[in-house]
């Protein structure tokens, strides 16, 4: 799933090829994708770009006060194409979901992969108004997300870490691989609760979360879309990565299994050498 700093890097990417162009046409080929259908798509048609914007994870095209609101969910992604095909794309069982042509004859394709459709897109005069952007928690770059206002938001949370990084209402933007990244740069258990975490341990989560996220937003900045997803799982180190040897200690990277997920660590660097409980494991091996 694109996190905050692929989603950035879409942004600056986009900010760079689309503004001060026009939309000539946005042409659905998957209308399950639309989650709004008044204003409609054509009425961006005409229109002018005048800026990219982010909010956590959802993407937001302002064409003369009219909003283009996308949601890339787990599967979806955005590909740039210096010409677009011509003619009109027909709806069919491949990924791509909805074109957006610009007068140069460029433009881009929203696609997504997979069974399980979450790719969203909106049409609005105020992206505030859309439900998953209104619920947002602060975003951990703003030059206002201070070390105070995170543990504010964590003084009031029970459970454990990892899901508490991943939940959009609290913080915008953090998903599975970003929090598996910032817990074990804090030397974190992921099952850590937020209720037993002491002053020195939300300092350093702190700083996990600022550096990892803006060291990763770094490494995005000026590369092409279509290479952003090879980009963030080079700079991985421990999700996606169980089996291999951790960076940092040199140890073995685990895993834990969920139903629709998984998270990885590294036993030495965040939970004091013990193997954390993989339930959905342990079910298979009774």
């Amino acid at each position: 799933m694109p996190e905050l700093p692929e989603v950035e890097a879409l942004r600056a990417f986009l900010t760079d090829h689309l503004v001060g162009h026009e939309i000539v046409r946005v042409m659905p080929v998957a209308i399950s994708v639309l989650k709004t259908y008044d204003p409609p798509l054509t009425a961006l048609e005409g229109r002018t770009v005048t800026a990219v914007a982010r909010h956590g994870k959802f993407l937001d095209l302002d064409a003369d006060g009219l909003h283009l609101v996308t949601h890339l969910a787990r599967a979806g992604w955005l590909h740039w194409k210096d010409r677009l095909p011509d003619g009109t794309p027909r709806p069919g069982k491949g990924p791509l979901a909805l074109r957006v042509a610009l007068e140069t004859g460029e433009g881009f394709d929203l696609t997504e992969a997979g069974t399980q459709k979450r790719l969203a897109v909106y049409v609005t005069d105020d992206p505030a108004a859309i439900p998953g952007i209104a619920r947002l928690g602060p975003d951990p770059l703003a030059p206002d997300f201070d070390e105070d206002r995170f543990a504010g938001l964590l003084s009031g949370e029970r459970r454990q870490i990892k899901g508490a990084l991943r939940d959009q209402t609290l913080l915008a933007g953090v998903g599975n691989a970003y929090s598996d990244e910032i817990l074990h740069a804090a030397r974190m258990s992921p099952f850590k609760l937020t209720s037993s975490l002491t002053k020195d341990e939300i300092h350093g989560l702190y700083a996990a979360l600022r550096s990892t996220l803006t060291e990763a937003v770094e490494r995005s900045h000026g590369v092409a879309a279509g290479r952003l997803k090879a980009e963030k799982k080079s700079g991985l180190r421990v999700h996606g990565r169980a089996g291999e040897t951790c960076p940092v200690c040199g140890d073995t990277i685990r895993e834990v299994s969920f139903s629709d997920s998984s998270l990885q660590y590294c036993p030495t660097c965040q939970t004091g050498g013990k193997l954390l409980a993989d339930r959905r494991m342990s079910r298979l091996l009774k």
